[in-house]
């Protein structure tokens, strides 16, 4: 079983997505995969929503007990930055390294500043995925085609979140309280941000940007989402034929 597992994980974390992308862009399993190949053991990674809890908790092979830090209780959206200072409070020269989707990030990011401003170095890894990468998943699977999910425009005409991409500046805003900022949106690229980001002596970030397309590691559950069981959208009818043809495998242990 392990022997095959490694095999699972080597091909998550190895799968030069961008070759196969549309985007031409990397996939966030690539990204934890060349995280655990940089950072020390000492090191934390900490993380808290979003798709990552469940890519980290297949793909990262911690090498020591306190290497990795993440929030599963409630999937709470902001928990990172703040979370990474506590860790970095809590005593050691240790790197510390705040792994957050833009989503999250436009949360809760402000404690950047307290980190500049009392000198107690993070690193931040941002991964813009033009929105909500998890929940447009979800969407998608339960045939909502991921409504809502992308960062868009009200259309003036049709009265839909249907407009251009918003022109959110991560990095511009990252400067903006003080910190170094790295950008990668490649493979090659985000592992020579992480060496400089990891070498930096103050409070640095890495911006990188993935396709929220792209596949992670199996994860061999099926998740009991209920799908509408009315609805004009053939996606959602084919979704909810799938949901009912699911269900039927279910046991109860109680």
């Amino acid at each position: 079983m392990r022997s095959a597992w490694d095999a699972e994980r080597s091909a998550a974390v190895t799968q030069d997505w961008a070759a196969h992308s549309a985007l031409g862009l990397p996939s966030q399993a690539e990204l934890i995969g060349i995280l655990n190949d940089e950072l020390a053991p000492e090191d934390v990674i900490v993380n808290a929503a979003g798709s990552a809890p469940g890519d980290l908790h297949r793909i990262w092979e911690p090498l020591s007990p306190r290497q990795y830090h993440v929030e599963y209780a409630f999937s709470t959206m902001g928990y990172e930055v703040a979370g990474a200072l506590g860790v970095k409070l809590a005593g050691g020269d240790r790197q510390v390294v705040a792994f957050v989707g833009d989503g999250s990030y436009l949360m809760l990011s402000q404690e950047l500043v307290t980190a500049v401003a009392e000198r107690q170095k993070l690193v931040v890894v941002l991964v813009d995925n033009r929105g909500y990468a998890s929940i447009g998943n979800l969407s998608e699977s339960v045939g909502s085609q991921r409504f809502g999910t992308k960062y868009r425009y009200r259309d003036t005409a049709s009265g839909r979140l249907d407009g251009d991409g918003l022109p959110v500046d991560y990095a511009a805003n990252l400067r903006s309280l003080g910190v170094e900022v790295f950008e990668a949106d490649s493979t090659a690229s985000f592992r020579d941000a992480v060496r400089r980001a990891l070498a930096a002596d103050e409070t640095a970030a890495i911006y990188v940007r993935t396709d929220p397309l792209a596949p992670s590691a199996p994860g061999g559950a099926w998740w009991d989402v209920p799908v509408a069981e009315v609805s004009s959208l053939p996606s959602t009818q084919r979704a909810r034929a799938q949901y009912e043809h699911d269900a039927r495998a279910q046991r109860w242990h109680l």
